[in-house]
Order: C-alpha cells, then sequence, then structure tokens
C-alpha cells in the first residue's frame, strides 16, 4: 500500500493527558451486547475505530456523539466532562456515512448552518462557510444544492459543515463509504490531507482497511465490544493478533509455542521460522508466499511442507486465491496461468510450501 501513513509533524503517539484531547472509557450496554471500549487521543491524532459489522464501531461513535448515553465509564474533551453534556452543546462535528446534508439548501448554506446554530450571524455564518467551502475546493459550488453535487463534493460539503463549528471531536462514519472506486481514491487523499491540517482529535469509524491505513495515525480493532489490538497501521500490518485482523491485513496468521526457529502450533502442524523465539507466539505469512504443487516436490525437506485441498477458489486483484484446508488451512495466492496450469478446483489436492524467511515470527 504506497499510502500508509508516516506519522505527522507535531502529532505525538503518548497517549493525551486528562488537560488535552479525548479521554474516554465507553460502556453501552444494549440488551445482550455490551460495549466496552477505551480511547485516549492528542491533539492532532486520527484514530480509526476498524471491526467487523456488529463489532460496536458506531455505537462508539455515537456515544462520543452524544446520541447514546453512558451506561458507565466516563468521556472527557480538553480536560472537561462531556457525559450529560446534551448533544448540541457538545464540541464534536459529525460527519455522518449518507452525509445529511439539507435538500433545500445550497452547500454555502449547508455549512452556514452549524456557526449559526452556535449563534453567529447570518452574515458571518456565510462568510466563515464561504471559507470552508474555498479552503476544501468547492469555491465554485457554493451555490449548488446537493442534488447538484457529486459524491465526492458532497462528502467534502459535509466535512466543510463539520469543520465550520471549530469542534474540538470530529467524528466520521463510514465517510468514504457511499462513493465509487474511482471517486473514493481522489477523495480519500483528499480527505487524508484535510485531517493532517486538523488540530483537534478526530475519530474515523470504518471496516474498510485502506480507508484506516491511509487516514488515521493510530487503529483502534473492535471486536464484540472489546479492544483486542492497537496502534500505528505499520505496527497493526506487521503483527496482527486475531484471525479477523490478519485477514484484513491479507496474512495467514497461526499460534502456537516457539522453540527456537520452530513454532509448534496450538492446532496443526511445525512452523519452521528465521526468528528465534521462546514461549507463546504468533507466525504469520502473506498468500502470495504460499507455492502450491500438484505432486510432492521431489527433494524438498518436511520444513514448511503441507498436503491439502482446496476448498475453494476466487478472484483476488489481478491474481486467483485458493483457500485450503488439510494439514495447515491457509490461503494461498497465485496467476491465474498458474492456477490453470496445476488445474485447481474445488476438492483438488495440492502440496504448499512456504520458505522460512517469508514467514514472521513474534511474541504473542
Amino acid at each position: 500500500m504506497t499510502e500508509i501513513n508516516a506519522p505527522r509533524p507535531g502529532v505525538s503517539d503518548v497517549e493525551a493527558t486528562d488537560e488535552q484531547g479525548l479521554d474516554a472509557r465507553l460502556v453501552v450496554d444494549r440488551g445482550t451486547f455490551r460495549l466496552d471500549v477505551s480511547l485516549r487521543a492528542a491533539p492532532g491524532d486520527v484514530v480509526a475505530l476498524l471491526g467487523p459489522n456488529g463489532a460496536g464501531k458506531t455505537t462508539a461513535l455515537r456515544a462520543l456523539a452524544g446520541l447514546i448515553p453512558l451506561t458507565e465509564g466516563h468521556l472527557r474533551l480538553d480536560g472537561e466532562p462531556l457525559e450529560r453534556t446534551p448533544p448540541e452543546s457538545r464540541p464534536v462535528g459529525v460527519v455522518f456515512q449518507d452525509y445529511l446534508l439539507f435538500p433545500h439548501l445550497s452547500a454555502l448554506d449547508n455549512v452556514a448552518f452549524g456557526p449559526r446554530c452556535h449563534g453567529v450571524g447570518k452574515a458571518e455564518a456565510r462568510t466563515q462557510a464561504a471559507a470552508w467551502l474555498d479552503r476544501l475546493g468547492l469555491a465554485d459550488h457554493m451555490n449548488a444544492k446537493p442534488r447538484r453535487l457529486s459524491g465526492g463534493q458532497a462528502q467534502r460539503v459535509a466535512v466543510a459543515r463539520a469543520l465550520a463549528t471549530q469542534p474540538r471531536l470530529l467524528l466520521l462514519d463510514e465517510p468514504l463509504a457511499a462513493l465509487d472506486a474511482r471517486t473514493r481514491l481522489e477523495v480519500r487523499s483528499q480527505l487524508r490531507r484535510h485531517l493532517a491540517e486538523f488540530e483537534a482529535v478526530a475519530v474515523l469509524v470504518t471496516h474498510d482497511p485502506l480507508d484506516a491505513m491511509v487516514l488515521a495515525d493510530r487503529l483502534v480493532v473492535v471486536e464484540h465490544g472489546r479492544v483486542v489490538q492497537e496502534g500505528s497501521p505499520t505496527e497493526i500490518a506487521r503483527h496482527p493478533r486475531t484471525d479477523y485482523i490478519a485477514q484484513l491485513v491479507g496474512l495467514n496468521l497461526y499460534r502456537g509455542t516457539a522453540d527456537g526457529h520452530t513454532v509448534r502450533l496450538d492446532a496443526g502442524p511445525e512452523i519452521t521460522t528465521t526468528e528465534e523465539l521462546t514461549g507463546p507466539a504468533f507466525v504469520a505469512f502473506p498468500p502470495v508466499a504460499v507455492t502450491l504443487f500438484r505432486d510432492r516436490p521431489t527433494g524438498a525437506s518436511a520444513r514448511n511442507l503441507w498436503r491439502c485441498h482446496v476448498v475453494g477458489l476466487e478472484s483476488h486483484g489481478d491474481q486467483i486465491r485458493a483457500d485450503l484446508t488439510g494439514d495447515l488451512p491457509l490461503a494461498a495466492d497465485l496467476t491465474t496461468a498458474a492456477a490453470a496450469e496445476l488445474d485447481l478446483h474445488p476438492g483438488a489436492a495440492v502440496w504448499a510450501t512456504v520458505k522460512a524467511t517469508q514467514t514472521h515470527a513474534y511474541p504473542e
């Protein structure tokens, strides 16, 4: 991925203090589901909440916005408690997934709506709105109503409307989900630039790993209402700790016990690695590192060689991804020509190999 963030100047990877930024423990009970997520971020940080559907990401975002009350926990922004502050009085801007622009108002008046709600006069609010639209490259569309705007333009109007209130916390709920693939690429780049200029805390909710990797300084991965891993995009991509995360970043992931250069899996064979470890460990390798053979390769040692069969095949970018089970469940990526030459099909028996140099082991 060529767009993965490097840390922005002035953005600290040190947790926020109680006096600045965001300090929250969000506990929300909703019947059989319980959210319990802690978030801390310094001004200038962009934090992405990442997780599968039903993990609790949107519940967390709505709790931050004040749209859902906390069952327990706390929510402090720049040292001020917000648990009992009504949504309209919080220094929070929200960009919703479908933008929720007022269809009868122009782009200018949509953006001016926020300052007007905070007591700014009409003329001044429109002046501020015009400045924000110009900053986001929409000076030529100020008088256009939402139906006349493209998806990318509507998204930028929604961002301008959220920023026009000068929030201390910016919340973005799947901000690119409504865009087509071509527009998404362009708008993602623009949004990254605008977030880099934002001096307060931004929290992004997404299920798209590329959006998270490109836009955020830190990822917080939520599963079943709990944080299962957090860190920089590079750390998460290199050291996934759940199957969900491994699938997101495109890795085969296994848990086992390391003894030197060998990791004995909890359920399965041993994997030889270049790292030397002792104790509980993860071992991971990308699907492209897997080489498949229909017959056992002659002269190959028993190291990282497994008897498998094909469960399914699907297109994966410009390659074919084979899902395999057997000695070791894994995914393998190969070219269309290689898949045809091997005559791969569901049920086909294969041998899978991975070089030790293409594995990566790390402590659990």
